[in-house]
């Protein structure tokens, strides 16, 4: 839900920043680079280093040059540390220490946690509600989008390649949208179905062109930070209000628990500070408080998926 929104945020302002940080503006920094490069990327030095290499570095796609940067980077920060300077970001990210081939250790498993959370969801969601309640294709549908945003949150913070990165972005964009769907089809596609797929042909036409001109023209970090705070804040108010008009339905109190919340947990991502033991930061600490809050979704979804099917039991008795 919003939740996506402010991973977006942050991502969109790391990424802007990619080309310019202070780590890899460093004189240092590139001048490492570039030597060890020279001394160990190419002729035999090279062919040296992929005889070494862990497979599971190679499958991972880390390169020499890679290695360089990493390198490079922890030495950066040493002299850094050594003047009493402020740790430096380097490509727009802190200094993570890496973990086998998980660029961002903590993220990558939170993001992993997140996932599994929703898959268990899915299970039990898929056992408890009968196929015929009214909500059921829909938020089925919710749970795989979300379930393949994680996959790969997973996979950028396991391995931070252009690839991975825009994956991540379309993929989280694409819960938000989805999410506003299940809002529309929850308030007013039961009643009017065909509303609900005119509104889902827009959604898809919208996830269409706005992934073509990131993929195909130009990849826009402000236009996509603005596109997806506006259909974020979308998400928001159509949830909330939903919530207040049926307060009185017994578990809409969950739902409305997790619109506060994850409004209230991206507040973490304001917090942006070095990685505590080099693993642990603000994004860290964000994805895994949003576990829980997932959970309580989806027992609101199949809360509300079952009191639609009694509704709709009752609605057809007295019909």
């Amino acid at each position: 839900m919003a939740g996506q929104t402010a991973r977006l945020v942050l991502l969109a302002g790391a990424a802007a920043l990619a080309s310019g940080s202070q780590g890899d503006r460093e004189p240092v920094y590139r001048d490492c680079v570039f030597l060890c490069e020279e001394r160990n990327c190419s002729g035999g030095a090279l062919k040296h280093f992929r005889s070494r290499q862990p497979i599971y570095m190679s499958l991972a796609g880390w390169t020499c040059w890679d290695d360089c940067k990493y390198e490079c980077m922890w030495v950066t920060v040493g002299l850094y540390l050594q003047e009493g300077h402020r740790v430096p970001q380097f490509h727009g990210k802190w200094p993570f220490s890496r973990f086998l081939f998980f660029q961002e250790p903590a993220s990558a498993v939170a993001s992993f946690l997140n996932g599994l959370a929703s898959l268990v969801m899915l299970c039990r969601y898929r056992t408890s509600v009968p196929a015929s309640s009214p909500m059921y294709p829909t938020c089925v549908a919710f749970a795989l989008v979300s379930l393949n945003a994680w996959f790969w949150s997973t996979v950028f913070h396991t391995r931070d390649t252009d690839l991975t990165e825009k994956m991540d972005y379309f993929c989280a964009s694409t819960v938000i949208l989805h999410s506003i769907y299940l809002c529309c089809v929850r308030t007013v596609g039961l009643q009017r179905p065909t509303v609900a797929s005119a509104f889902r042909a827009l959604l898809l036409l919208m996830l269409t062109a706005h992934v073509s001109y990131l993929s195909l023209i130009r990849f826009d970090y402000g236009y996509n930070l603005v596109a997806n705070v506006a259909i974020g804040l979308v998400n928001l108010v159509w949830w909330l209000a939903w919530c207040l008009w049926n307060w009185r339905l017994p578990h809409v109190h969950k739902c409305m628990v997790v619109v506060l919340l994850l409004q209230g947990l991206s507040l973490l991502e304001l917090l942006d500070f070095p990685p505590l033991f080099w693993v642990l930061d603000a994004h860290a600490i964000w994805h895994i408080s949003t576990i829980p809050v997932h959970v309580l979704f989806f027992s609101f979804l199949e809360d509300d998926s079952l009191y639609l099917l009694k509704e709709s039991k009752a609605k057809f008795k007295m019909d």
